[in-house]
């Protein structure tokens, strides 16, 4: 059996009821389910949806392909959804879909939403998302939403804007196991390889632009443990290789935290970030797990602590450029620090919530540094975090000034 929904008219508006929809009920919504791979088509583009999604009730989402598999020849491209009570676009058990050039604007909920962890392969590309908003209707997590939720890190993400959240802009939140009706125990999404991540934005959102929580550690074998074999210094991990997950070109500003956030990590990379005008930090790195030296790492960052558009948001605040870990195995290859010259603020920060009441660890932990640039408004380098124990190994001498491979810690040089 296959269904051929074809090409949803163009130039059309898609209302939901004035009277009801008001009230979180009635939506319109369009939802493609079908037996399996490729037995449906939908072609949704140049339409507008208004009023749309139906709070309180599963599923009814205002574009929802549901449990079909690998739709290669559906697309949802350049629609306009604005209004809506239950998300905008979710894709649940579904693998290639191609969702572009979309604008949303005041969906409530996660509002680009991976539903059961299973999903890959999809294209996410060129997407608007501008002032989601908090539901208590859907699952715990959408009290605090973001307009892109991802489950499974094996997708496209590319070339998006997040333009205002109540929370988060991208939030990886990782599942153990594909989840729902799509349980696996052997589809393991915390160690899967990252599909794209590149040229995305966030900005002006409550929390994070980026946020990835619990854990990324991409691997060949994702279900399989990580262990390096110190007899094998070529490749420790051979007998599961490592992945590295490399997030290129994200900007992150004007965030009510953090810039990007990532909570545990293995091979994970930021390279060439850019961060603006947060709060907390620029980027924070918390945890790196299973991985040795030289695989978690920030890669040629730009970092500027406030600029003219900052208004006065920032004067009580002393943030940080980058915030390392509160493990060892986290290098910084590389990063530009601007105007770090107000209150407490400074470039650098150790021991990622070693502040917290849970946290028991003592902070004596190592991160690597190197080629780092400090513009002349930066006047504080290092502020040290409790338990003030951090400690920088500077392969190039652009940290301590004090010539390659030498070391900084609290006391130790005035920097």
């Amino acid at each position: 059996m296959r269904a051929e929904v074809g090409l949803l008219s163009r130039n059309v508006v898609y209302r939901g009821d004035p009277e009801t929809s008001a009230t979180n009920m009635y939506g319109a919504h369009i939802m493609l389910h079908s037996p399996g791979d490729e037995s449906v088509v939908g072609k949704i583009e140049n339409c507008e949806f208004f009023d749309v999604g139906q709070a309180f009730k599963l599923g009814r989402y205002p574009i929802h392909f549901h449990m079909v598999g690998t739709v290669t020849k559906s697309y949802i491209r350049d629609n306009s959804i604005h209004q809506s009570y239950n998300r905008a676009t979710t894709l649940h058990g579904v693998h290639y879909l191609e969702i572009s050039g979309n604008v949303v604007y005041k969906a409530m909920g996660h509002t680009i939403f991976i539903e059961d962890a299973v999903e890959t392969k999809n294209l996410i590309l060129n997407n608007l998302v501008i002032d989601t908003r908090a539901s208590n209707s859907l699952l715990n997590t959408d009290q605090t939403p973001a307009c892109f939720w991802i489950t499974n890190p094996d997708n496209i993400f590319r070339g998006n804007h997040c333009a205002g959240s109540e929370r988060y802009g991208f939030w990886f939140d990782l599942q153990t196991t594909s989840t729902g009706p799509s349980f696996d125990s052997n589809i393991c999404p915390e160690n899967t390889k990252l599909g794209e991540f590149s040229d995305n934005v966030a900005h002006s959102v409550g929390r994070y632009g980026l946020r990835i929580f619990h854990n990324l550690i991409p691997r060949t074998y994702p279900c399989k443990s990580l262990t390096a074999d110190p007899d094998m210094p070529s490749d420790p991990y051979h007998n599961n290789p490592v992945i590295p997950a490399q997030f290129e070109r994200f900007l992150g500003y004007k965030c009510g935290r953090n810039g990007a956030i990532a909570e545990r990590v293995g091979a994970v990379e930021f390279i060439d970030f850019k961060t603006a005008d947060n709060l907390l930090a620029g980027i924070e790195m918390s945890l790196t797990e299973d991985v040795l030296d030289g695989y978690a790492k920030v890669v040629n960052a730009v970092i500027i602590g406030k600029t003219e558009n900052t208004e006065t948001q920032l004067d009580g605040a002393s943030p940080h450029g980058i915030i390392g870990p509160r493990t060892e195995g986290f290098t910084i290859d590389g990063a530009k620090f601007f105007n770090y010259n107000w209150n407490e603020a400074a470039a650098l920060g150790t021991c990622s919530h070693c502040f917290h009441s849970a946290s028991t660890d003592s902070g004596a932990r190592t991160v690597t540094v190197k080629d780092l640039e400090f513009d002349s408004t930066t006047t504080r380098k290092i502020k040290y975090q409790y338990p003030e124990r951090g400690i920088f190994h500077d392969m190039t001498g652009t940290l301590t000034d004090q010539g390659p491979n030498t070391y900084a810690t609290k006391g130790s040089l005035h920097v």
